[in-house]
């Protein structure tokens, strides 16, 4: 099995996952982790078993908020937002420079950052397009969007 989309797409934040391929299954490009106990008892035809950890689509891999939640655990490249960014975040909107209350990692451009609330709780990640250090507008988009928690009531439509 290769899961070399889940190590690389882990990479991005600046954290290195090992993963047990002895735990892992594999149906159609979509990841899932498994206890041992429940390994022997994931038939061909399963239609989802033990923890969903994203799919992988055309070379493009989709992080499930399982995996997110696990990248949080470790030193990953993150910003936390003030109250109100966090729920404009959630809401689908972009995160500008002002409401960045701490930044944890380098913060380069071109590169993902988990974004996380005051309270600790991952709310999904995004792209930084301008460098989070230095001098320039506070009213500048610095990390898009890419995906929130929100994501779910939104397809809800």
């Amino acid at each position: 099995m290769n899961t070399r989309a889940i190590t690389d797409f882990a990479s991005q934040f600046g954290v290195q996952i090992a993963l047990n391929l002895d735990l892992m299954v594999e149906k159609t490009g979509r990841f899932y982790l498994v206890n041992p106990a429940l390994k022997p008892l994931v038939r061909q035809d399963f239609f989802s078993a033990g923890v969903f950890l994203g799919k992988a689509k055309e070379g493009k891999f989709f992080p499930s908020f399982n995996l997110l939640g696990m990248l949080a655990k470790k030193e990953a490249n993150r910003i936390i937002l003030d109250r109100k960014a966090a729920w404009l975040f959630i809401c689908g909107r972009d995160v500008l420079r002002k409401s960045i209350v701490r930044i944890q990692g380098p913060g380069k451009k071109d590169t993902n950052t988990l974004v996380f609330n005051e309270f600790g709780e991952c709310l999904g990640f995004g792209r930084i397009v301008e460098k989070l250090s230095g001098a320039a507008g506070d009213n500048e988009i610095a990390v898009r969007n890419v995906l929130d928690i929100g994501d779910f009531l939104r397809r809800e439509r």
